[in-house]
């Protein structure tokens, strides 16, 4: 039988960095048993951290056969807590403490070893990392937050405790120190309302960490399912000249103004006062003709100054909102008035035009004060258009879109799958187990409302003609159907411009996909392919020809039907990680009144 050892595989060092990744320790079968005796170099942020105190050695006894002598200064050493403890509560001076410390010299400090469990973010498990006093002070590497990196050696844990391995380190390369009393996660678990505040530190929490690896995956799966079925990712613009979806909700983008190069009116206004006494002056003199031509040009340019200004601040505040003053607009970027886009599939449907099938993924924006926790002023939405396609297209494949980014997350995000179902929502994997396993529901609009109007006061109020809030979708998902749905036809009134109007003329070719929990994750539609009903519908809405010339362009010249959706993002985070606010979801949430750094 040959004697030679086991070839133990060694984690490999990150790519860019020269240490080893806490997650290539601990996701191994044997959770690292295997790397026991193997050097290596680690760093992470301290989430906890205890204090093993060492026991000092034994004195040898220098006179056996009686009472050791005890000096003054070793018994004033072991009342010393006690005498400062009086001092403190008697208000004792700063330069009485000083002059006890002169008399009776400070203890050394005991050896401890500091215990820390440290995260560096590649999973939800953290490390146990010993740190010796004779390296580095308990009060420096113990508050939670400090970034510690050092070199040492895997071994079997010291102390009893759930750790499979632990690095007792040879050599602190960095200590990144914390202030305890500044640094907002020094507080034990911390709600998630809370660390909304404190966005900069939050991903070092172990559930704001497991949810953005949750994203990353879902963006990775996004990326990986239109890759695989040919589609071409192109950027669209994030500034735009038209309201996209016609809704009017959007923000505009203005230049800031050079205000601190200027006077204010009020200081020209003196200017010029001055100025018109100055010239009187001159005038009843008259000793001086070239300078008074030239105070009465230098008024003239002042006047002129004054007048423009005083255009500028008329139309800042809409007392001339008919007018264009060039004043004005010389001061803008543009040349024209420009948003930040609430959707991107106009622009994308003029390279689906050419291109075939094409996707998106960026943030889009909309000023709207909105009721509902699933919704922010500016969200990750994924946009798809497909040429020679129509809207059952499209349903198809949205439907198999969630089930590959599902099972996507399912494969790549175990762990912390696990940590969610465990403090956030035990049903998580359940839930997306659920889009894999379910044949979508398909419902007309109709057939949807019937279904509300026979429980209407029961469960909740409803008008018919309304469009269906967040309450009606959780029901019919939830309740009803118990699996996710999609709601096809919608009225035309509650269609975007750009959706094609159906052969019934009241609906147009819309849907939406509604899962359980979060309502709402797609909202497609097959596009009006027909310059005469498209301009008709572009009128019904008040938009202005002009400013969508290049659509309408794309149904002038070699038309296509064409169809797309746009997928929230956002509220797919939601599902798949059982949060329920959309701004414990997003890295930087921006919503009504509130934006964090």
């Amino acid at each position: 039988m040959s004697s030679e050892q086991p070839h133990v595989k060694v984690p490999s060092f990150s790519t860019y960095s020269n240490r080893i990744i806490i997650k290539t320790i601990l996701a191994r079968p044997d959770h690292g048993v295997g790397l026991i005796g193997q050097p290596v170099i680690v760093g992470g942020w301290v989430k906890s951290s205890r204090e093993f105190r060492k026991e000092p050695p034994a004195a040898a006894p220098e006179n056996r056969g009686g009472p050791k002598d005890v000096s003054c200064v070793e018994v004033l050493q072991t009342k010393l807590p006690f005498l400062r403890a009086i001092i403190k509560a008697f208000g004792g001076e700063q330069r009485i403490r000083d002059k006890l410390d002169a008399i009776v010299p400070r203890l050394p400090p005991q050896p401890s070893i500091s215990i820390l469990s440290i995260s560096d973010g590649s999973c939800p498990a953290s490390l146990q990392v010993l740190v010796d006093s004779s390296l580095a002070s308990p009060n420096r590497v113990m508050p939670t937050g400090t970034c510690i990196l050092v070199e040492g050696l895997m071994q079997k844990p010291s102390l009893q405790g759930k750790e499979s391995v632990e690095v007792r380190a040879d050599k602190i390369l960095h200590i990144g120190v914390v202030d305890p009393g500044r640094y907002p996660l020094s507080k034990k678990r911390l709600p998630l309302e809370s660390l909304r505040d404190s966005c900069q530190f939050r991903p070092r929490t172990t559930t704001v960490a497991s949810v953005t690896r949750v994203r990353s995956a879902l963006t990775q799966g996004t990326h990986a399912f239109f890759r695989e079925n040919e589609f071409l990712h192109v950027q669209m613009p994030v500034i735009t000249t038209s309201d996209t979806e016609g809704s009017g909700k959007i923000f505009q983008v203005l230049t800031p103004r050079r205000t601190e190069q200027c006077p204010n009116i009020e200081t020209i206004k003196a200017s010029i006062k001055d100025k018109n006494k100055q010239i009187e002056e001159l005038k009843r003199s008259a000793s001086n003709d070239e300078a008074l031509v030239a105070a009465v040009d230098d008024l003239k340019k002042t006047t002129e100054l004054l007048s423009k200004m005083e255009n500028e601040e008329k139309t800042r505040h809409g007392k001339s909102r008919g007018e264009t003053s060039r004043a004005s607009s010389s001061d803008e970027f543009f040349s024209k008035k420009t948003y930040l886009t609430p959707s991107g599939r106009l622009h994308l449907e003029s390279y689906a035009s050419a291109l075939g099938n094409v996707y998106t993924f960026g943030p889009r924006f909309r000023a709207k004060r909105s009721e509902t926790k699933k919704e922010s002023a500016e969200m990750s939405i994924v946009e798809i258009e497909m040429a020679f396609s129509t809207m059952e297209d499209s349903m198809r494949c949205a439907e198999d879109f969630l089930k590959f980014i599902s099972k996507w997350v399912l494969e790549n995000c175990t762990e912390d799958l696990k940590f969610i179902a465990k403090r956030i929502d035990k049903l998580v994997v359940e839930r997306l187990q659920l889009i894999l396993t379910s044949t979508f529901e398909r419902i007309a609009y109709s057939e949807a409302i019937e279904v509300l109007k026979k429980v209407a006061g029961e469960k909740f109020k409803f008008e018919s003609g309304i469009s269906l809030n967040e309450e009606h979708e959780s029901y019919l998902a939830d309740e009803v159907y118990k699996k996710p749905i999609v709601l096809y036809n919608h009225p035309k009134a509650l269609a975007p411009f750009y959706a094609r109007s159906n052969d019934d003329g009241e609906t147009a070719a819309t849907f939406d996909v509604i899962l359980p929990k979060v309502g709402a994750v797609v909202r497609g539609s097959q596009n009006e392919e027909r310059y005469d009903i498209l301009n008709a519908r572009m009128k019904e809405f008040g938009m202005a020809e002009r400013e969508y010339e290049w659509y309408l362009d794309l149904r002038r010249h070699g038309a296509v039907k064409c169809s797309g959706l746009g997928f929230l993002f956002d509220a797919m985070v939601l599902y798949a990680t059982g949060l329920n606010d959309v701004r414990d979801a997003v890295p930087f949430p921006r919503s009504f009144g509130k934006i964090n750094d």
